[in-house]
């Protein structure tokens, strides 16, 4: 889950749902001032995002993820209680009805 510092849309919505198992929140972190679909965000503020429990994850973007991608050691380096990654794509590949579907055992889409 960890071993890259990328998500995709999908990787983020397996890994919230396994994290929060876990008692981890996932938080997206919007660096743009454009708030995404369909999606909680909070607005980049290092005083506020301190606030949050140590181990948080911050899952940052922007409007196509390379600008995110690229900061990111200065966003580890800003919050190293936190784990940091960046939304591949941003909000250009943001698919706002993007839904996880569960499979039964007979491999059907419940």
């Amino acid at each position: 889950m960890f071993d890259k510092d990328t998500w995709t849309q999908e990787e983020l919505f397996r890994n919230r749902l396994e994290l929060k198992k876990q008692g981890i929140e996932v938080v997206l972190v919007d660096t743009i001032l454009k708030p995404l679909d369909n999606e909680k965000t909070i607005k980049y503020n290092p005083f506020e995002m301190k606030e949050y429990k140590k181990g948080t994850v911050f899952v940052f973007y922007c409007d196509t993820g390379k600008t995110t991608n690229e900061r990111l050691q200065y966003y580890k380096d800003k919050f190293p209680d936190y784990k940091c990654i960046s939304l591949k794509g941003g909000r250009g590949y943001w698919r706002p009805y993007f839904q996880l579907l569960e499979e039964s055992n007979n491999n059907e889409t419940i």
